[in-house]
């Protein structure tokens, strides 16, 4: 590991900096068509329907796609800055990165980049003190480098590994199985895998896994993604021979994902619906001379996370009764119709959210988060306290890879100004002890973070994190970023990326907002369904706290979201356009009365309700940024941003947003569609697309905030 280009000189604008006075843009012709859907009184036009169709099939979208990538590439080459952000951010990312150990036998399996690779490589250790050896480098398996390795698991005795292959950044993988000792790939190769768990058989004669029917031809990446089963495959047959474990026939929609206990003599099937943590949980016991399913915890209704078990005494994370959750157990013995539910460790009374809980080394580690921070806690299986974990510093603990016998476990260490740190973790000592800790091409010291907290519209208490160099202290140009949705927390998490932008002299700040799972199941139904206005609220108001409070200039607030993200970007543009100088939704659920249509859309109806029910469409229709960008009105600059793999979100989403913008008349300033070709909704694109597009980023945001981009000494 080494040291690049120690930071010596980092210059911004003043506060005053001025952008630049737009000029019109000229966009491709987009067709309009005659489309018009009439919902509960409303008619709804949708100009751009065809623009839904699959680039990869329709020449009219291909050759609509060309065209906006062609107006979007020459606009960037204009942008000042952009070629100096891009030599930078090579540096940035030039360092080496580690993934969490898992330790199976006597061998430790990790990922690990040299720094610039376009897809980490899979090593093998023999012993925590060996030479790690290359077991799996997709850096040759395609040209472009755009195919990855997605998930791995080795087998119990760490002689074989499972893994799957991600083309293109699509959802779908491709599994495989390789011989650790030899390097050799075996002849199992299994297709139509999505959204599944992989579990090996205790003997490792094979593998638990779910997959999908195979989608109609030519609708791979646009089909609804239904009928999940469950399979066994045993090593050296076909797929066509693998044997089905579990399935709903009656219920299509639901999905079902299998883990095998640590003992190898219970399968446990987590089944759910949408994107809600509410699940069924059924059970398998092994050992039986013929296994049948028995389904535990019916009804959908909670969540129900396995955390291990002694025999048939389960351990459990869950919210019922406590809507921060809680861990209990029960036992399976019981054969009563309900299993009974012991409490084991109760809902923290001072607000902290149990996020994770794991059996490692005969303790349960629990990870809390206390205002968006994360804690550690041990206690015993009975749930008497047992101290914390020490840890380095304010930040997120990710992982905990162990084993629930085993006194060693790995876990990572991450913060905004602290590259993510891999420590070794003693349960017995209760002492951490670095295992990889990478050298940046910064110094982390030069930047301070801080927690702040402001009132939303309704007076709700929000938390934001805001992180600048520390001699940045007069207003300066800000990136905003939130999330808001599906109960996912956004934790303090380093990327080198972000340095490029806050050592030019910009502010980073991070809005946790409602719809998270910052504070539990109330802040999560705070900012969903009926209450989504909640989301946008949230962060129209940390945009004006950070104007009030001087943190960013007047005309120097850019806001950043992917995916849900993205419609949060999108919806609050439209409601306040005047307080933003530059919009970069990514990915973004953008049509939000057709998403249900399309691939995995139909899972998020959890958190946007169905457009198909008066209520939850009168609600969609009022917020969607595809239906309600604002003729008339003066607009930000905005960069939209999607890929045409992206078989999470598709394409089409953002495809009819933004010539639904270039259409209407909403000022001058630039309002363009960046295209990524191979690549998907974002996991598994490789390092020089990553540069590629974040050097675009920042250099649009720096135009139209204010920010001068000056090379770094």
């Amino acid at each position: 590991m080494r040291r690049i280009l120690p930071l010596i000189a980092l210059l911004s604008t003043p506060a005053t900096a001025q952008t630049s006075k737009a000029l019109p843009m000229t966009y491709p012709d987009t067709p309009r068509v005659d489309q018009t859907d009439e919902q509960f009184g409303v008619k709804v036009a949708d100009p751009y329907r065809w623009l839904e169709n699959d680039v990869r099939t329709d020449a009219k979208v291909q050759a609509w796609v060309d065209a906006q990538t062609a107006t979007t590439n020459a606009y960037l080459a204009t942008l000042p800055g952009r070629d100096i952000l891009a030599a930078r951010l090579k540096q940035l990312l030039d360092y080496e990165r580690f993934g969490l150990p898992v330790k199976k036998g006597t061998r430790y399996f990790y990922a690990h980049n040299a720094g610039l690779q376009n897809q980490a490589v899979l090593y093998v250790r023999d012993g925590l003190g060996g030479a790690g050896r290359v077991l799996i480098d997709p850096n040759g398996w395609s040209k472009d480098g755009a195919t990855a390795l997605g998930e791995w698991v080795p087998s119990e005795d760490g002689s074989k590994l499972l893994y799957t292959v991600q083309d293109g950044g699509t959802d779908w993988r491709t599994i495989k199985v390789l011989d650790v000792a030899t390097g050799q790939v075996l002849g199992d190769t299994l297709e139509w895998v999505k959204f599944s768990g992989l579990s090996w058989a205790k003997d490792g004669s094979g593998f638990y896994y779910s997959r999908f029917p195979a989608p109609p031809s030519g609708e791979k990446f646009q089909a609804l993604n239904e009928n999940q089963k469950v399979y066994f495959h045993q090593l050296g047959q076909p797929q066509s021979a693998d044997r089905l474990i579990y399935e709903t026939p009656d219920h299509p929609r639901r999905g079902h994902g299998a883990q095998l206990t640590e003992d190898g003599k219970w399968l446990v099937i987590t089944t759910t619906e949408g994107t809600d943590n509410r699940y069924e949980i059924t059970v398998i016991d092994l050992t039986t001379p013929t296994p049948t399913p028995r389904t535990i915890f019916k009804g959908l209704e909670n969540e129900w996370t396995f955390v291990g078990n002694e025999g048939a005494n389960f351990y459990w994370s869950t919210n019922k009764d406590a809507p921060r959750l809680r861990i209990v157990s029960t036992n399976l013995n019981a054969r009563s119709a309900e299993v009974p539910v012991h409490e084991v460790v109760p809902e923290d009374s001072h607000g902290a959210v149990l996020e994770s809980a794991a059996i490692l080394g005969g303790k349960l580690i629990a990870d809390y988060l206390v205002d968006v921070k994360s804690e550690v806690r041990r206690y015993n299986l009975d749930g008497t306290p047992d101290g914390t974990v020490a840890l380095p510093g304010i930040g997120a603990v990710v992982g905990g890879s162990g084993t629930q016998d085993d006194a060693e476990t790995f876990y990572a260490f991450t913060s905004f100004a602290t590259p993510t740190t891999i420590y070794r973790y003693d349960v017995k000592t209760n002492q951490s002890t670095v295992w990889a800790q990478p050298k940046v091409a910064f110094d982390p010291a030069g930047y301070a973070v801080e927690q702040r907290f402001y009132a939303s519209k309704d007076g709700t208490r929000v938390p934001m994190f805001v992180v600048r160099r520390k001699d940045v202290t007069a207003p300066a140009p800000t990136l905003l970023y939130g999330y808001g949705g599906f109960n996912i927390s956004v934790t303090p998490a380093f990327s080198a990326t972000r340095i490029a932008w806050l050592e030019q002299g910009g502010v980073l700040a991070v809005a946790n907002i409602r719809g998270g799972g910052e504070y539990g199941k109330a802040w999560h139904d705070g900012g969903r369904l009926a209450h989504k206005q909640n989301v946008f609220d949230d962060f129209i108001a940390a945009g004006e706290y950070l104007k009030a409070q001087g943190i960013t200039s007047k005309n120097g607030l850019a806001i950043q979201g992917g995916s849900n993200g993205g419609l949060l970007v999108g919806a609050v543009t439209n409601q306040r356009p005047d307080l933003f100088a530059a919009a970069l939704p990514a990915v973004g659920v953008m049509d939000m009365l057709r998403f249900d249509r399309f691939t995995a859309g139909r899972y998020w109806v959890d958190d946007y309700g169905y457009p198909a029910k008066e209520a939850d469409f009168r609600t969609l229709y009022a917020y969607s940024p595809y239906h309600n960008i604002r003729s008339g009105v003066a607009y930000p600059a905005i960069m939209v941003e999607t890929a045409d793999t992206d078989d999470r979100v598709v394409p089409g989403h953002s495809f009819k947003y933004a010539a639904a913008l270039q259409a209407a008349e909403i000022g001058d300033k630039p309002h363009l569609i960046r295209i990524e070709t191979r690549a998907g909704h974002g996991s598994g694109k490789p390092t020089d697309k990553v540069i590629a597009e974040t050097a675009d980023n920042w250099a649009f945001a720096a135009k139209w905030t204010g920010l001068a981009i000056k090379p770094v000494e």
